[in-house]
């Protein structure tokens, strides 16, 4: 025996339950409450369709809300809770709810509350309180995630019949073989049906695959089918919230396969009557799987409703059990199973179930025109079957319709996946029409979706399968509408007066069940991906105390102030330094790439959207990168080094994006090209000297004089090899010097010495900041937010008028050269200081025509300056607007300027 608690109640159960069969088996029938309305709810399926019975398992940081009772198995100690109800489970406030069922039908969020703004702030504050289901632990989660990836020939899903057949042929044929099953046992629907292969032929088959070299998964769910059928797999090795036997509690497994069978059976679904959310009220194969796998007989006085053969299996399997047939209820004019030995009735369909005390008294239908009840503790409900084709859909497959089955199954797919066994070819049934009332008619149990919603939505204009579900939240519960989609095309297609396949088919997105959160991260979930890169010079920028800020993943120094200054203090301070005599900056950070070979120019050419191939050894030129689509992503500069040796640097926000797409081009787009592309990001660092005596400082320093403005040259500092660069980002005459990061301290000392003899200093990224906004250069993620065009820029004179660059062709697009885009502006105060991200309005109450994309201080003259967006930007220079920032109270009059407010002809970083 097994001991386990539920709301603090103390249980048993028998080795291999599922919580639910521990709960059926120690006479649970209440387990939860619905979203909306708080309905009682008890256990409906015995599988990951489960909409009703969902619980927390598990106490601290291990708690995990919303975990499936049919999904999860009983452990020694298992501490499951009931969800979303107060005080207790069988006494909820919330209920009351149901009284207020009129005011909180489809859509109601949208409609019922609408009033003055205050008042909405006040309903807000208690619809988001009343909102979800179970409560997110507070504490970290102390388990540790894995991640595992693999290659096989064969990825089979699904270990019922099929799925164990199709990886015995393919073991056996000398096939790599992966096969995979949510269970923690095989056989799928075996397990309840043993009479067709008993367990011995499962044990025999998996061994013979063993034997054969395949590799069998249980407890793995295949959660997502990606391109180049990339399919990945959600292994279990510790139950929900049990301490893990070997520290990792679940694993995720990236699977390529050469070729992928689906043998994932399908979901039978549930009718539609009155009430038909009772506890007691359960399907009809899950019945047969608490009695035929948990020894568990759900009711005594048993009630059977279908449209198919299937269900009679059930009734034979629960007479056998000791419960007694009442009724079998069969939609069909002819029932293949009238002389099955059980009291049936034809034309039959449920009405309605009462109950009391939560649990089921009776079931009323509509027999032959007149209405029946019968007494019943248990009603097993057949509503016919969908074949899962949720990987199949991902997989970028199609579907055709099958009359017969009155359900989708898979067509073809642009990859290799086959689909085979009952999610190919699902049971035959009886089509039926729902003849109860639709307002207590459930299609969606776990989020409260009735018939009378769908109609509601209907009748509001929500025609669309689209917009159905999400006025309406049908299909969007945790189970994803494994249950409800059908019932829902069905009631569509009625309303439309067209066949179902006419009504249309939402998106089957992946995960195909609930993914943790810490198994996407794997080992790095306790750095909740924050993964801290520090400078070849952290060392001697900590001896200084400095601000520091996180920029991507790296720390850099944001200001250093001196004594009791604050940030702004500090960085004011260093900006003047830069602007009157000089100051020394580490740029180690920035992304930087060396690009070789005969090809490279052209290659560069390509990644590049300016002229890179008439650069003369030594020279460089600041230059930029384009999406496919035509939009500014990056920009840095390219330097020619040798004859077809350069160097390109771009953002550090953007460097491992631009990793990505270097590899991108040199891999797929241009594999011809005889080019070797290098990221030396970390094998260089680099620091910038900027200011009026910046060339004395550099002159200093190598023993020649420095490089003109755009030229590079290698040169000794302290002993040791640099790259001298003469680019400026501040205004002011600068150069970046470049050094093996081994070695970068000692080339550091002898520079700040330097700096510090001309009166200079360090500055960090806030004077920077400062200093690059009065010159108007834009930045990554600032200017550059993914939405500009060159022209946007003002960038398009650069343009490599050759073309044949990356978002070459997308420039062309009409609507990227018609009026009404924003453009990059400047922004002088008139009055108040600018607010940084800002909208800005031609007068109060208007709609945004821009934002400020960043602010400061002017360094010397003083004043508030920004540069921003603005439609018509070019065109408005001048004019007078308002930069408000309503979240923060502040606002300011703004004129509309070009956006270089400091020595706009560029001649004070020139020779």
């Amino acid at each position: 025996m097994i001991n386990f608690s539920f709301d603090g109640k103390a249980y048993t159960a028998q080795e291999g339950d599922t919580l639910a069969a521990a709960l059926l088996r120690n006479g649970i029938g209440l387990v939860g409450r619905s979203f909306k309305y708080h309905r009682p709810r008890g256990i409906m399926t015995a599988g990951v369709e489960e909409p009703n019975a969902l619980v927390t398992v598990g106490e601290g940081g291990r708690a995990e809300p919303n975990t499936r009772a049919t999904d999860v198995f009983v452990y020694e100690g298992l501490v499951a809770k009931s969800q979303n109800r107060w005080p207790n489970l069988s006494f909820d406030v919330g209920a009351v709810l149901g009284l207020a069922a009129p005011a909180l039908s489809a859509g109601f969020y949208y409609k019922t509350f609408f009033g003055s703004a205050k008042k909405w702030m006040f309903y807000e504050y208690f619809i988001r309180k009343a909102a979800g289901l179970g409560n997110a632990p507070t504490q970290a989660d102390p388990d540790r995630f894995s991640h595992r990836a693999a290659f096989c020939d064969v990825l089979i899903v699904g270990a019922g019949p099929a799925g164990l057949q199709a990886a015995l042929d393919a073991a056996e044929a000398g096939k790599r073989v992966i096969l995979v099953e949510q269970d923690n046992i095989l056989g799928a629907s075996l397990i309840r049906d043993p009479q067709e292969l008993d367990a011995a032929w499962i044990e025999v088959t998996a061994a013979r695959i063993r034997a054969a070299g395949g590799r069998i998964l249980p407890r793995t769910t295949a959660s997502g089918y990606w391109e180049h059928d990339l399919v990945t797999l959600t292994q279990r090795l510790s139950e929900p919230g049990q301490v893990p036997a070997n520290s990792v509690a679940q694993r995720l497994w990236h699977v390529r396969a050469g070729q992928v069978i689906l043998a994932t059976g399908s979901i039978e679904r549930p009718m539609a009557f009155a009430h038909n959310d009772r506890p007691g009220v359960m399907l009809s194969q899950a019945v047969r799987s608490y009695v035929q796998r948990f020894g568990v007989v759900p009711g005594k006085r048993v009630v059977i409703a279908t449209n198919n053969d299937d269900a009679y299996k059930t009734a034979q399997t629960l007479k056998d059990a000791g419960a007694q047939i009442v009724a079998i209820l069969d939609a069909r004019p002819a029932p293949a199973g009238a002389n099955s030995g059980h009291r049936v009735y034809n034309d039959a369909v449920p009405l309605l179930t009462k109950g009391a005390r939560h649990c089921l008294k009776s079931v009323s239908a509509l027999v032959d025109g007149k209405t029946m009840e019968w007494d019943a503790d248990l009603l097993a409900v057949s509503g016919g079957f969908t074949p899962v084709v949720h990987l199949h859909m991902q997989a970028g497959g199609t579907l055709d319709w099958n009359e017969d089955a009155q359900a989708f199954i898979p067509a073809s797919s642009r990859q290799n996946v086959t689909t085979i066994g009952r999610a190919a070819e699902p049971q035959a049934i009886f089509k039926m029409v729902p003849v109860s009332s639709p307002k207590k008619s459930f299609i969606d149990f776990q989020n409260d979706v009735t018939l009378a919603d769908v109609d509601l939505a209907w009748a509001e204009g929500y025609r669309s399968v689209e917009h159905l579900k999400r006025y309406t939240t049908l299909g969007m519960a945790t189970d994803q509408g494994k249950l409800s989609n059908m019932a829902a095309l069905g009631r569509l297609a009625e309303k439309q007066g067209v066949a179902i396949p006419e009504a249309g088919l939402t998106t089957f997105r992946p995960p195909y069940t609930p993914v943790t959160m810490g198994l996407i991260a794997g080992a790095g979930a306790k750095d909740a991906g924050a993964h801290v890169r520090r400078l070849a010079l952290y060392d001697l920028h900590a001896a200084k105390n400095p601000i520091w800020q996180p920029l991507g993943y790296w720390f850099r120094p944001r200001a250093y102030p001196n004594g009791g200054e604050s940030l702004a203090q500090a960085a004011m301070r260093e900006a003047k330094a830069v602007r009157n005599n000089v100051g020394m900056t580490d740029v180690s950070t920035l992304a930087k790439f060396e690009v070789s070979g005969p090809d490279a120019a052209a290659f560069l050419e390509i990644i590049c959207a300016t002229t890179v191939s008439k650069l003369a050894v030594g020279r460089g030129r600041y230059t930029f990168m384009l999406r496919e689509d035509g939009f500014v992503f990056d920009d840095g500069t390219v330097w020619r080094l040798d004859e077809n040796r350069y160097l390109l640097t771009s953002s550090t926000g953007g460097a491992d994006r631009m990793a990505t797409h270097i590899s991108y081009v040199r891999q797929y787009l241009c594999p011809h090209l005889r080019v070797s592309a290098v990221n030396v990001q970390e094998h260089h660092a680099g620091l910038a000297i900027a200011g009026p005596k910046a060339k004395a400082v550099v002159d200093a320093l190598i023993g020649t004089p420095a490089p003109r403005h755009m030229s590079t040259e290698p040169a000794t500092i302290a002993g040791t090899p640099v790259l001298v660069l003469a680019a400026s980002y501040s205004g002011e005459r600068a150069f970046e010097i470049y050094v093996d990061a081994n070695q970068a301290k000692a080339v550091w000392a002898a520079c700040e010495a330097h700096v510090q003899a001309e009166g200079g200093c360090l500055y960090g990224l806030e004077a920077m900041e400062f200093l690059r906004i009065e010159k108007g250069h834009l930045v990554v993620g600032g200017e550059v937010d993914g939405r500009m065009t060159p022209h946007d820029l003002a960038l398009d004179k650069m343009l490599n008028k050759a073309g044949g660059y990356i978002g070459a062709s997308g420039l062309v697009r009409p609507a990227l050269s018609e009026g009404g885009r924003r453009q990059l502006v400047g922004l002088e105060a008139i009055e108040g200081d600018i607010p940084e991200g800002s909208m800005l309005i031609p007068r109060e109450g208007a709609s945004p025509q821009g934002h400020v994309s960043a602010a400061a201080f002017r360094i010397i003259e003083g004043g508030s300056v920004a540069l921003g967006q603005l439609v018509d930007g070019f065109s408005r220079h001048g004019e007078i607007l308002i930069a408000s920032s309503p979240t923060r109270g502040q606002k300011a009059r703004v004129r509309v300027v070009a956006p270089h407010f400091y020595d706009p002809a560029g001649e004070r970083y020139r020779d």
